[in-house]
């Protein structure tokens, strides 16, 4: 070590290979490249060292998990479970879903108990309330089968925007899926608003109850073939694309 340097200091290299990157020598040739970032700033030297517990470390843009105790987990949850890890009223909940994981794993946001679909699991309290909060927005995308036949006007009202009791709300994106059928309508809405059954109340309010939710995306996250009721762990492409998200969004909060 130079003077200066921490203890629990270690080489950016030796970081890298052990977070999974690449072997070692790859890893010096993405650092001499000028591919590597710690803390947002571009890093050439072999020996750059890093403190692995609190320093961003990024390659080609992309964050890396240099903390290996932070667990996360995706969920296809069921309809019927309540996002909580303890009902007082004794509903299901998802503790049934995190008693094989070691670590104490909770829910970033919810789902309301009818809504199946992606919901992230984790011990990353930092990541998790960035994650959360309404004011980063993090794009939701869900799958809706509504009562009626679904016009593209009604679409586009979603679109434009309309009146809730607690304010105005507009969808991202949303489009019909498939022809309806036997009087009801599926719908793909994206939206980033965090607000309580807005999904549901928005499309009741336009004269669409829905009849069935689930969501299928959440940030880069895309629920794909998971089960329901089953979980994984995230690959690392998916906890890179998460935490740069979430990095992006502290940074641009600090300016």
């Amino acid at each position: 070590m130079r003077d200066g340097d921490s203890p629990t200091s270690e080489r950016l290299q030796k970081v890298l290979a052990a977070a999974g990157v690449a072997s070692r020598r790859v890893c010096e040739n993405l650092i001499v490249a000028g591919r590597v970032s710690v803390n947002g700033v571009i890093v050439t030297e072999l020996g750059t060292r890093v403190e692995p517990a609190t320093d961003h470390v990024a390659v080609d843009g992309v964050a890396i998990q240099l903390d290996t105790t932070k667990r996360y987990v995706m969920l296809n949850k069921p309809p019927g479970v309540v996002s909580t890890m303890s009902d007082e009223n004794g509903r299901r909940d998802l503790t049934e879903f995190t008693a094989d994981y070691d670590e104490r794993l909770y829910n970033v946001g919810r789902l309301d108990a009818e809504t199946s679909g992606l919901l992230l699991l984790t011990n990353d309290g930092e990541l998790a309330n960035v994650l959360a909060h309404p004011r980063y927005g993090v794009e939701k995308t869900y799958i809706a089968q509504v009562e009626g036949t679904l016009t593209p006007a009604t679409l586009q009202r979603l679109k434009t925007g309309i009146e809730l009791d607690d304010g105005p709300i507009a969808v991202d994106r949303a489009k019909i899926v498939g022809a309806p059928s036997k009087g009801r309508t599926m719908v793909e809405v994206t939206l980033h608003s965090g607000r309580n059954r807005i999904v549901r109340r928005m499309l009741a309010a336009v004269g669409h109850p829905v009849t069935a939710l689930v969501r299928r995306s959440f940030g880069p996250l895309h629920l794909g073939t998971l089960p329901l009721g089953r979980t994984r762990e995230l690959t690392d492409a998916e906890r890179g694309a998460l935490l740069t998200l979430a990095r992006v969004a502290q940074q641009e909060e600090k300016r």
